[in-house]
């Protein structure tokens, strides 16, 4: 994920839970704030006092009197710094910037094509993050981190991508030391799947621990929210459903080779030459999804079918992660509600009633900008967050 110690220097470790206790955006004052945390009200002042200096909180005026002189309030100043995130899909890449509570600033987009190798690619974001950042009129020290997201999978540890299938020359590319040569920042790296479900989360669910965002384009991956936290796994490669085989049932209409994975069968380009096969000429998942808005029958069961596949596989998900949510996103999930329709079929069919009690399966939110908030979250995580059981300690 990163190519860095954690340690940045942008938050002291004694400040860092005082701090996450003002992300939330409201204001409060330093009795409030003692009291919150247990900390003695000297202590509580001087590392206001620090994180004042830095800039990352700011003066929110006073708060009502119960008598007396009414007492100041603080609040987190997310304008303070900014970072710079990166999308990049198979075939379509976003490029913001945003500030510390993950809201984009700016951003632009790209039809790239991720097969073109990693120098063409990268060479085209870092141009769009200079112009983005040089039109902010912003110096270069409030740069905190970039964040990048890939499709294909990604050392945890290093933040290499390793063996991604659609991306052919990108194996083991130094993805971070490319970028330093631009900025000199800590770059994080992951992968594209777990970006967009940090996005997703942050941004549409907050209230949510427990989730499973489903990436359905060019190819298939999972992002897992558990406990309220990004799980990657040990290596990283959590979530990688595209290459699962999928688990035809007795009653299972014939489709497909009989040791098809997921991808094969419910991806994009799957689609395309199910649809071809039956004469109608389609290569992508674009052509996909304009075929869908035409309402033919044969295009229609094609996509219900694609989603029956896709929940054979995300009905064993649920009965091993029994999330509260299920979202489907990706450039497939715009071609309506076949696709989630032929899911929900399956999933409430496979899945325990436990687990499928209080299920929600539903399109993702979060749309374009999705990936690229995923990516600042994933920094400002990085330099902002405590030790994260610390976090849960407070908030209790």
């Amino acid at each position: 994920m990163t190519d860095t110690a954690r340690e940045t220097g942008l938050v002291a470790t004694d400040a860092a839970d005082l701090l996450a206790i003002l992300r939330d955006g409201v204001p409060r004052t330093r009795a409030q704030l003692a009291e919150l945390t247990g900390l003695a009200r000297s202590t509580v002042a001087v590392r206001i006092d620090a994180l004042t200096a830095s800039g990352l909180i700011a003066p929110a005026g006073d708060d009502v009197s119960t008598g007396g002189r009414p007492p100041a309030r603080v609040r987190f100043n997310p304008s303070s710094r900014v970072v710079v995130a990166i999308d990049l899909g198979a075939t379509h890449a976003v490029v913001a910037l945003a500030d510390l509570a993950g809201d984009i600033l700016a951003r632009e987009s790209q039809r790239i094509r991720i097969a073109d190798g990693p120098e063409s690619v990268l060479d085209w974001a870092l141009e769009s993050a200079q112009r983005l950042y040089g039109e902010s009129g912003r110096p270069l020290d409030d740069l905190v981190g970039i964040g990048i997201g890939v499709p294909g999978p990604v050392e945890h540890s290093t933040g290499l991508p390793v063996n991604p299938p659609i991306m052919p020359g990108w194996d083991r590319f130094d993805i971070p030391a490319y970028v330093r040569r631009v900025f000199e920042v800590p770059v994080l790296v992951d992968n594209d799947v777990n970006l967009l479900a940090l996005g997703e989360h942050a941004r549409v669910w907050p209230e949510q621990t427990d989730l499973l965002f489903v990436k359905v384009a060019t190819g298939i991956g999972a992002g897992l929210i558990s406990g309220g936290r990004l799980q990657r796994g040990a290596q990283g490669s959590a979530g990688d459903l595209g290459h699962v085989r999928v688990p035809f049932g007795a009653d299972t209409p014939s489709h497909g080779a009989q040791d098809a994975d997921l991808e094969a069968l419910a991806s994009g380009p799957a689609i395309a030459r199910a649809l071809t096969t039956a004469g109608i000429p389609a290569e992508t998942t674009d052509d996909v999804v304009d075929l869908a808005r035409t309402g033919n029958p044969i295009v229609q069961e094609a996509i219900r079918q694609a989603g029956r596949d896709l929940g054979e596989v995300v009905a064993t998900c649920v009965n091993l992660l029994n999330p509260s949510m299920v979202i489907v996103g990706g450039g497939l999930s715009r071609v309506g509600e076949q696709l989630l329709a032929g899911v929900r079929e399956v999933v409430y069919q496979r899945s325990t009633p436990l687990a499928t009690q209080h299920l929600t399966i539903t399109e993702s939110r979060s749309g374009e900008t999705g990936g690229v908030i995923g990516a600042a979250i994933m920094v400002i995580q990085h330099v902002l967050d405590p030790d994260p059981r610390a976090v849960r300690a407070l908030s209790r």
